[in-house]
């Protein structure tokens, strides 16, 4: 089976025979009940595949959809104009890649209907092609925009450069509402809806359909795709990994799975990551390792908030739906970029509850919370996650806590920020991150911190305190009874009581008892 990675032109899939996993019924239903239309979708999730899809239906390219579901569904295959903007594939670090980009696509189109360009706006000009295709052809023109906020995202935290080319595309977008008597179809594209950056002012009339259940699977693969489609592929996997065929599906619903883009939505995989798992046979992180987004860094850089809320329950509905560039509640950011997703809804008080999407996402994501809040822990040095891990496997009480000392000592003061805020993210990345290694479970409350820690051999009891002394947090340990589950248990048990300074934002004392 040939798989379509990184491929993003529908053509090219047909005419090179790679597998296609047929939504075709849903672009019919898109076309044939509404006008405008947007869609958010995390990366690597289809997007411009779907945008290159609905270009050929579009144009009437009827030989390209042979066996597939739109084939018995449209009757007349019409040929429209297609005006088809595509926004990725260049990193907007000024206004003149914009200028160059916006540039090129008005060029061609203007050479398309052989308009000689006397104007200088965006707007002027992409109104001057449609009135020129529509007079042409005689048909309503197809407007197509994919990764429509690319540039903003590129541009987040440069808020003078941003505003400019908010307000460029701004004007570009609104000349679809005057000219709505010549368009026969709009459907843009996008990470983000970015809402309150009021890019969408100018076109008040679009169907965000992100959120519709109707079409939760138009981008992404479905269990039941999975199956339909791939059902071989996992065959030959599972034999690959020595495991059951069983065992294969279900390993990759833990791994790829889990995407929910609305209440009650049924399970979605990540393409991009099954398609290459299924490709090289194994399980990795595929997603992750194509680079978390800038603007997603930016976003968790900028937040003061507990990083152990993120998965969190009372969302309230109307949080998913847009993103404010200057809001520190990075929520949002991470929902629509597909770091998080719905677990449940609550009907009476219309608030989601969120949880990571699957292995991979969760892996993948404390990896880059590690880099931003622990770049000491970097795999080569003496702070390497495994190597505390190891300290723990080992009953060296003495060693890791040394470690532990020193790793606060050499803690970057520019990303520290509020102390206790810091402390409490510190030790939830490490905690995350040891559990690759050691089972952990970590309980917070009023500011106070325990982690328990278990190996094969030792059981760890780790009491935490801001400002306080070790005998103290000691004493808690006692005081809570936190040690009486394990009364029974043959492995040995150390109890840590830690000290954390606000001042320093160093470990003040530990003691062990």
């Amino acid at each position: 089976m040939l798989y379509p990675i990184g491929i993003q032109n529908f053509e090219s899939i047909r005419q090179g025979g790679y597998v296609y996993v047929d939504k075709t019924h849903l672009i019919h239903q898109l076309a044939t009940t509404g006008k405008y239309y947007f869609l958010s979708r995390p990366r690597r999730f289809g997007k411009s595949l779907l945008v290159s899809t609905m270009e050929d239906y579009f144009q009437g390219k009827k030989e390209l959809f042979k066996g597939l579901a739109i084939e018995k569904l449209e009757k007349d295959w019409t040929e429209y104009p297609v005006l088809h903007l595509d926004l990725s594939g260049v990193t907007y670090t000024d206004e003149n890649v914009l200028n160059e980009k916006m540039e090129n696509t008005l060029s061609q189109w203007e050479q398309t209907y052989g308009i000689a360009n006397t104007f200088t706006v965006d707007g002027i000009r992409f109104e001057n092609i449609i009135k020129t295709a529509y007079s042409q052809t005689g048909k309503p023109v197809v407007i197509l925009i994919d990764e429509y906020d690319k540039p903003l995202l590129d541009t987040a935290g440069n808020e003078p450069l941003r505003e400019a080319i908010r307000s460029r595309l701004q004007g570009f977008y609104s000349v679809m509402k005057s000219q709505d008597g010549k368009i026969r179809f709009g459907f843009l594209t996008g990470i983000t809806k970015l809402g309150k950056l009021s890019i969408f002012s100018g076109l008040n009339n679009l169907n965000d359909i992100s959120m519709d259940y109707r079409y939760a699977d138009i981008c992404g693969i479905s269990e039941k795709d999975l199956h339909a489609y791939f059902d071989e592929s996992v065959q030959e996997m599972a034999e690959a990994n020595k495991m059951s065929k069983e065992e294969c599906y279900a390993r990759l619903k833990e791994y790829y799975d889990g995407y929910h883009f609305c209440e009650d939505s049924e399970d979605i995989y990540n393409p991009f990551s099954l398609l290459s798992a299924l490709n090289g046979k194994r399980f990795r992180d595929y997603w992750y390792e194509t680079g978390t987004p800038t603007f997603v860094v930016k976003a968790l850089q900028r937040g003061q908030f507990n990083l152990e809320g993120l998965t969190l329950e009372g969302v309230p509905a109307f949080v998913l739906g847009g993103v404010n560039a200057d809001d520190s509640d990075p929520v949002p950011v991470l929902y629509q970029s597909g770091y998080l997703t719905i677990q449940s809804y609550d009907n009476q008080t219309q608030e989601y509850t969120l949880k990571y999407p699957n292995q991979e996402v969760e892996r993948g994501f404390m990896q880059g919370l590690a880099n931003i809040f622990v770049p000491s822990a970097r795999y080569n040095s003496p702070f390497a996650v495994r190597k505390f891990a190891e300290d723990f496997k080992k009953g060296d009480t003495e060693s890791l806590m040394k470690r532990f000392e020193a790793f606060f000592a050499d803690a970057d003061y520019e990303i520290v920020g509020d102390a206790e805020l810091y402390f409490q993210n510190t030790m939830y990345v490490m905690c995350k991150l040891m559990g690759q290694y050691v089972q952990v479970e970590r309980h917070t409350s009023d500011g106070r911190m325990d982690i328990v820690v278990q190996t094969d051999k030792y059981v760890y009891i780790m009491e935490l305190k801001m400002d306080a002394s070790a005998d103290e947090a000691l004493q808690q340990i006692e005081d809570k009874g936190y040690a009486k589950p394990f009364a029974a248990d043959p492995r040995k048990l150390f109890r840590i009581g830690v000290g954390f300074s606000s001042e320093t934002r160093r470990i003040k004392e530990w003691k062990m008892a």
